[in-house]
């Protein structure tokens, strides 16, 4: 029911601007005036409507590229974090560096830098049974706030 509203409302919108069209041109000619513009009734509201649009697009990337870094980092973290796990599974300890979960593995190959482009800082137990993944963040400074951390 509402479409048909609407239908019915954009009809009469554009039957309104042809006679104001045509009125307007009728004068012009009685009068020898130049050619004025008449603008069509959507054209304010699509005038008001884009700009509108462009600031809240440029929010919602501006604050989209600000998660990107940890959602980057975290997922690496969660993937490096699986590669662990079954390391641990085939051999029964986890490997006491980080690169050799990469194992000649050209998808792995960037796996242990975190989006800004340091290396994951690996510390494992003495037992070999533990560890601990830190990302520094982006002000590259360990034990800060910024961190991500992860254990398992």
């Amino acid at each position: 029911m509402a479409e048909l509203i609407a239908e019915i409302l954009e009809w009469y919108l554009e039957i309104k601007y042809l006679i104001k069209h045509k009125k307007r041109r009728k004068f012009e000619k009685e009068n020898n005036l130049p050619k004025s513009i008449v603008w069509h009734p959507m054209t304010k509201p699509f005038l008001i409507a884009f700009p509108i649009f462009i600031i809240i697009f440029a929010l919602i990337s501006y604050f989209n590229l600000n998660t990107k870094p940890l959602e980057n980092t975290s997922s690496k973290i969660a993937k490096i974090q699986t590669l662990l796990s079954s390391e641990k599974k085939q051999f029964g300890f986890y490997p006491k560096e980080l690169k050799n979960i990469i194992r000649n593995n050209p998808l792995h190959k960037n796996i242990t830098k975190d989006y800004w482009g340091n290396d994951f800082i690996y510390k494992i137990s003495k037992d070999s049974l533990n560890y601990q993944l830190v990302s520094m963040g982006k002000d590259q400074k360990q034990n800060t706030s910024d961190d991500i951390k992860a254990t398992n």
